[in-house]
């Protein structure tokens, strides 16, 4: 006989009105703030990084350009891009697999940006019970200053979100500076009042709603689960029946549990559910309730844990297993999606050859030779000028005007017309071409592009 944990689809137990969470500390909480702190550093200070005298992350939409730490990616390159993101969601899949929600509750920007909100109304308004009695209260002047304060504090926090957002898409320091100056254009503008608004209302308004009803993931998530899965759990055997008593009191010779039914774990929860009554779509695996329970049983002199991460085979009496086929089989698509994405970028050509063959099809030109016209567009996706040969594969069999050698500026595209001749003209109709260009500095870097000759038929 096997034990379960229990699933119920169940209301959350402050509906109907906002959730305050009372403070508290503990191992993850401390987790989750340097991880934090960590996501914050990063965010708010790589677009402030110089890298070979430009900023090292920038993605210029203006020049279709994404610069990351001196090497250039353009829109050719977005087969790359996509990898990256297939990449970040297995390996989303595979954390779940393993440790559940864990994603939302310590690195999900809504739930880090939703704690910060959390403390900004602690910091305004009080402690729990004192926010619970303000929003019981009429409105008055010490009403008016707190909330007033509380939501300067949340739009300038969401402000700086925003810049340190849109600092990605237009050179950082320009906007700083723009902004100082009030000299900011009304595209961004538009831009930064919209983050404003949506980090404003996201993590000040609606904060748990988007985690339980808009975000997919929630969804989806639970699909991953398995028998070995570390989810925050109730162990209602240890646990039940709940109830209060004095400190140091054996929780067996009175009949009863070690949960003391303070509800402190519901009391802390950003999403407001009670975690004994077993695993919720509103759980964010945060182990805010884990914290608040050992608090309390140190208090109690009981052993923590009775709220802990534990997986469903551990909770009946068995061994998680680790190495299990789901595990193994994201772990192997993780690795090689990587090793893909590391040979892409090494293989990664730095330059980019289009030809197009002049609408005209063919002509004979003034020696009576049957000529093709080309237009080629060689982009040089490095920072530094190159000079390239631009050549034809085979070339002895035709004659050629254009090509040669060709300096494109650095992260530019140099357009060159190229004609290709023919007296020969027994091989009618279309004959395949291979043009070639080189980096002349750099004999790995080269690129080819083929077209065709089409001469007409022998009459």
């Amino acid at each position: 006989m096997t034990s379960h944990i229990p699933l119920k689809d169940l209301t959350p137990a402050q509906q109907g009105g906002p959730i305050h969470t009372r403070s508290f500390k503990g191992l993850y909480r401390n987790l989750r703030l340097l991880g934090a702190g960590a996501l914050m550093v990063l965010f708010f200070g790589t677009a402030w990084i110089d890298w070979n005298g430009q900023q090292a992350v920038l993605w210029d939409l203006d020049s279709k350009q994404f610069h990351i730490f001196g090497a250039t990616f353009w829109p050719q390159d977005f087969i790359l891009l996509s990898a990256i993101l297939m990449i970040a969601a297995f390996g989303l899949f595979f954390i779940t697999v393993v440790a559940g929600r864990i994603w939302c509750g310590y690195s999900c920007p809504q739930s880090v940006w939703t704690w910060i909100f959390m403390w900004v109304e602690k910091v305004t308004e009080g402690e729990r019970h004192q926010r619970i009695r303000l929003d019981a209260a009429p409105w008055s002047l010490n009403k008016l200053l707190r909330r007033g304060a509380k939501h300067g504090l949340w739009l300038a926090i969401s402000l700086v979100t925003a810049i340190g957002f849109i600092g990605y898409f237009t050179p950082v320091r320009e906007l700083v500076s723009d902004l100082l100056s009030w000299q900011v254009g009304a595209t961004t503008a538009f831009w930064l009042l919209c983050f404003t608004a949506a980090t404003y209302f996201n993590a000040g308004w609606l904060r748990e709603k988007v985690c339980v009803h808009m975000c997919p993931y929630s969804r989806f998530q639970s699909a991953m689960f398995d028998a070995d899965t570390q989810l925050v759990t109730y162990d209602a055997a240890r646990g039940e029946a709940r109830g209060p008593r004095k400190k140091n009191t054996d929780p067996a010779a009175s009949g009863l549990g070690d949960c003391i039914d303070c509800t402190v774990c519901v009391q802390v929860c950003p999403t407001g559910i009670d975690i004994r009554d077993g695993l919720q779509i509103d759980c964010i695996s945060c182990g805010a309730c884990i914290d608040a329970c050992n608090g309390v049983m140190d208090q109690m002199g009981y052993a923590r844990g009775l709220i802990r991460y534990t997986s469903e085979r551990a909770l009946a009496g068995g061994k998680t297993h680790w190495l299990r086929p789901r595990l193994v089989g994201y772990a192997i698509a993780l690795l090689l999606m990587i090793g893909g994405l590391v040979w892409g970028l090494q293989e990664r050509p730095l330059i980019d050859l289009d030809i197009s063959r002049d609408r005209s099809v063919f002509r004979a030109n003034s020696n009576g030779d049957i000529e093709n016209i080309y237009t080629f567009k060689v982009l040089n996706k490095t920072q530094q000028s190159r000079e390239y040969s631009v050549s034809l594969a085979d070339a002895e069999r035709f004659n050629t005007q254009g090509l040669g050698n060709l300096q494109v500026p650095a992260g530019e595209t140099s357009t060159v017309a190229v004609r290709v001749s023919r007296r020969d003209t027994a091989a009618a109709g279309s004959e395949p071409l291979e043009f070639v260009v080189q980096d002349l500095n750099d004999p790995a870097s080269r690129v080819s592009d083929e077209s065709t000759f089409v001469s007409p038929a022998v009459r």
